[in-house]
Formats: C-alpha cells, sequence, structure tokens
C-alpha cells in the first residue's frame, strides 16, 4: 500500500492551488476527502495539481469531484489523461438523473405477475427434478455399498424427528379424537344412533387423523428445521466444502434425513392411533356410557384392520415428501438470510399443500379400488 492520500496549498503562477498526493482510492483515503472538503468550503477559485497522486479509483474522484463543485472549473485542473478519463467517467455517472419507473397498467401488471408465476413454477419443477436425479444416484450408491450409510447421523435425527415429536403427535391426536367422538355423539343422539360413535371415531383416527396430523405436525417440525440446519450450512459455504473434500452432500445430508423419517413417521403414527383411540374411548365413556371393552370389541367387530393399514401405507409417502421438501428448500438457500427466511417458509407450507393433496389423491384411490 502506498502513501495515504494528502493534499497541500501552494501558490503556482499566482493562483491557489491544491496540490494532492498519495493513494486517493477508498482504502487510502480515510478522512482526506472530508478535509479537503473543509479546506475548499468558502473558496472563490481554486486550482487543482493531480499529477502527483500515486493511485486514483471511483471513490477517491467522486471525493475529488464533491470537494471541487462549484469551486473548481474544469479547465483548472491539472492531471494526467488516465485520471482525466476517470474524473469524467465519475462525473457523468453522478450528473445521471434515477428515472422514474414507468407506471404499470393493472392488466399488464397481471399478465406480469402471471408471467413469472408460470416461470417460476418451471424452475421449481426443473429444480425438483434435479434434486430428485441427485437423491436416486446417492441412494443408488448407498445400495451397491451399504458401508457409505451413515448410521450416526441417522439415529440421531430419528431421534430428534421421532422420539421428540411423540408428546406433541400424542396430545393433538387425542384431542382430534376426542373433539370426534363429541361431535358424533352429539349428532347420532339426536336419531338414536349414538352407538356407532364407535364406528365414527375408529375409521376417521385409523384411516385420516392418525397420518394427516403426525404429517402436518412433522411438516412444520422436520420440514422447517431440514431447510434451515442445510440452508445455514448453504450460506456459510460449509456445502462448498464438502464437495471440495469429496463428499456428497446429497449422501451426507439428504439421505440421512430421509432415512431417519422412513423409521419414525411410521411409529409415531402408530402412537398417533393409539392416542386418537383414546380420546375417542375416554369421550364416549364419560357422554355415552360405552365402556372401553364395549368399544374395543364393537371396532373389532365392524371396523377390521383393514382400515389401520390403509392409514399405514401413507406413512412411507408422507415421510418422502417431507424430507425431500424440507432438504430440497434447505438446498436452495442463497448466501443471505432473508432467502434463508423463504426457503424455511416455503418448505413448511408446500410440505403442508403436499401432504393434504397427497391424502385426498389415496382417499380418491382407496375409493375406486373400494377399500
Amino acid at each position: 500500500m502506498g502513501a495515504p492520500a494528502d493534499f497541500t496549498f501552494e501558490d503556482i503562477d499566482g493562483h491557489r492551488t491544491a496540490v494532492l498526493s498519495g493513494d486517493w482510492t477508498a482504502r487510502g483515503m480515510v478522512d482526506a476527502g472530508e478535509r479537503l472538503v473543509g479546506a475548499l468550503d468558502g473558496s472563490d477559485a481554486v486550482d487543482l495539481d493531480l499529477t502527483n497522486l500515486t493511485r486514483c479509483d471511483t471513490a477517491g474522484a467522486y471525493a475529488i469531484i464533491r470537494a471541487a463543485d462549484g469551486r473548481v472549473t474544469a479547465g483548472h485542473i491539472k492531471a494526467s489523461s488516465q485520471t482525466e478519463r476517470l474524473l469524467k467517467l465519475v462525473g457523468d455517472a453522478v450528473q445521471v438523473e434515477p428515472e422514474a419507473a414507468p407506471p404499470r397498467r393493472g392488466f399488464q401488471a397481471l399478465l406480469e405477475r402471471v408471467g413469472r408465476g408460470v416461470y417460476g413454477l418451471g424452475d421449481d419443477l426443473y429444480s425438483t427434478l434435479a434434486f430428485l436425479g441427485h437423491l436416486l444416484v446417492a441412494i443408488g450408491r448407498c445400495i451397491a455399498k451399504p458401508s457409505r450409510i451413515r448410521w450416526a447421523p441417522v439415529f440421531s435425527l430419528a431421534e430428534r424427528a421421532g422420539l421428540d415429536a411423540i408428546p406433541i403427535v400424542a396430545t393433538t391426536t387425542f384431542f382430534i379424537g376426542a373433539v370426534v367422538a363429541l361431535l358424533g355423539a352429539n349428532l347420532l343422539t339426536q336419531f338414536g344412533a349414538q352407538v356407532f360413535a364407535v364406528e365414527l371415531v375408529s375409521i376417521s383416527v385409523l384411516r385420516e387423523f392418525n397420518i394427516l396430523i403426525t404429517a402436518i405436525l412433522l411438516a412444520g417440525r422436520s420440514a422447517s428445521s431440514f431447510a434451515a440446519e442445510i440452508g445455514s450450512m448453504k450460506m456459510n459455504q460449509e456445502i462448498d466444502a464438502m464437495q471440495v473434500m469429496g463428499v456428497d452432500p446429497y449422501e451426507a445430508l439428504v439421505l440421512p434425513r430421509f432415512t431417519a423419517l422412513l423409521i419414525t413417521i411410521p411409529l409415531l403414527t402408530f402412537v398417533a392411533t393409539l392416542a386418537g383411540l383414546a380420546g375417542g374411548i375416554a369421550v364416549t365413556w364419560a357422554v355415552l356410557d360405552l365402556s372401553p371393552g364395549f368399544f374395543l370389541q364393537r371396532m373389532n367387530d365392524s371396523v377390521g384392520v383393514q382400515h389401520f393399514w390403509i392409514g399405514m401405507s401413507k406413512a412411507p409417502v408422507m415421510a418422502m415428501v417431507i424430507a425431500a421438501i424440507g432438504c430440497r428448500q434447505g438446498m436452495e438457500v442463497g448466501n443471505d438470510v432473508e432467502s434463508l427466511g423463504r426457503r424455511v417458509t416455503s418448505a413448511v407450507v408446500q410440505a403442508i399443500f403436499a401432504i393434504i393433496a397427497i391424502d385426498a389423491i389415496f382417499a380418491l384411490v382407496y375409493m375406486e379400488i373400494d377399500v
């Protein structure tokens, strides 16, 4: 680094002249620009001698132009051709007036928004397919060589996503089962068919609410957690460092989260089933005076086990969707905190939307095959 920016005043050919020296750059100026403005303040006519400048960049040129504004005319600046070009370039840029954005009409703005949305949807679809391709390659490698699977993070993530979620899942489904039983009891009592509250609670909990509530809760817990964890690593360039070291981030970060949710969501669904039925049993016993033994016996006789397996069959699909959306949004995080916040929000919203849509598809399919 050269000498710091400085200036002196000399009397050259009868003219008061400010002689600048040193590095008039962003790093070399420090407060030289402010001092020059103060020194020239109140002066009517001053010449500038820039021939002794060691270096000058756009920051230095802007400081010189700001100090000379209204005090130095263009003909009274002595500088090299390179410095003159830089001063002219910065001076022209300073004088450019910002152009106001043309007002957008309502229909034009609507079309623009629709176009951006369609483009964003296509880009999102392309990113999803690329993510799935990377993930399938990582799965193929681990199937070909099982020793590549990182079991330690799998069990750690399974504990966080599974065991730690048992209280909230059980509590929520217990109250859902209780509410369904209470509504059924109030409605069916009017028709003298209160005993059918057992079928209402059993089918709704075994077939729908167990997996639906579990998946929605894990979409809020795990999908957001996965997106935030991977996104923060992306922001800190840890994923880039992994790739430089030859570690596949899909194999090290995404696959363990997939495996953890594939293990935990069926178990949590089973816990949710028990909790939901317990809530229904508690309400029917308290409101309709139907004993738990009668509830279980009628559920076994009238409902059967097929509804339980229908609900459990959705669990692996929900697990893959939640893990895929959370990890993909984490991989799409940019280098700023705002991007991280957007991606975490998108992970939760997209996961919940996908869960409800997939559940509706399952319901249509099972209705068509009459199960």
